[in-house]
């Protein structure tokens, strides 16, 4: 090869691989853009802790997202919350729990306690996440964006806040309204 096809051909690697960069930065930018909202948070599961981004695992979908506790007396929406979750989950519903013992101390367990306990007394599938601060003044990051936004921050456990397809929230349920209402079921259905 002469020395002038070994330029060109440098030359021409040189930009396939800064064209290449440019490209993966402008579909970062464009994820970044579409990751707006909800779907900004990234929360460790319950069991490892693993990170869930809300972007890649729930972008588009219409979300419930509730603050849980195992030894509440609304625990018992955990079977409600799991009904809606089977009947909707194929429309693109998901119920997303956060075990918090921030009221009453009424979340005392571990992650695998809460999650056995979930599970066997009332058949939970549907996602949940690492024990979190909720309340104003010392919630975690995706609970401070919820009650900022929403303009109401949980007073008890099971506050219930709907999310449409595009990450905002749209209504805040608190404790007293049950997954099975008909308020309730009607603004989870609008949005699917």
């Amino acid at each position: 090869m002469s020395s002038s096809t070994l330029i060109i051909t440098g030359l021409l690697s040189a930009l396939c691989i800064n064209a290449a960069i440019a490209g993966s930065a402008v579909t970062t930018n464009t994820e970044k853009a579409t990751c707006m909202n909800i779907y900004q948070f990234t929360v460790p599961d319950l069991i490892d802790e693993n990170p869930v981004d809300f972007c890649r695992a729930y972008a588009g979908k219409v979300l419930i997202i509730v603050n849980t506790a195992s030894k509440c007396g609304f625990t018992g929406q955990y079977e409600g919350l799991e009904a809606l979750y089977r009947e909707f989950g194929d429309q693109g519903l998901v119920v997303l729990g956060f075990p918090s013992n921030q009221f009453g101390n009424q979340e005392p367990g571990t992650a695998e306690e809460i999650q056995n306990f979930c599970r066997v007394t009332y058949g939970v599938q549907f996602p949940m996440f690492a024990k979190t601060h909720v309340r104003k003044g010392d919630a975690d990051p995706l609970w401070t964006y919820l009650g900022e936004t929403s303009g109401t921050y949980p007073k008890w456990n099971f506050y219930k806040y709907l999310i449409n397809r595009e990450g905002e929230v749209v209504d805040v349920f608190s404790s007293v309204t049950s997954p099975e209402s008909r308020r309730f079921r009607k603004a989870v259905k609008a949005l699917l």
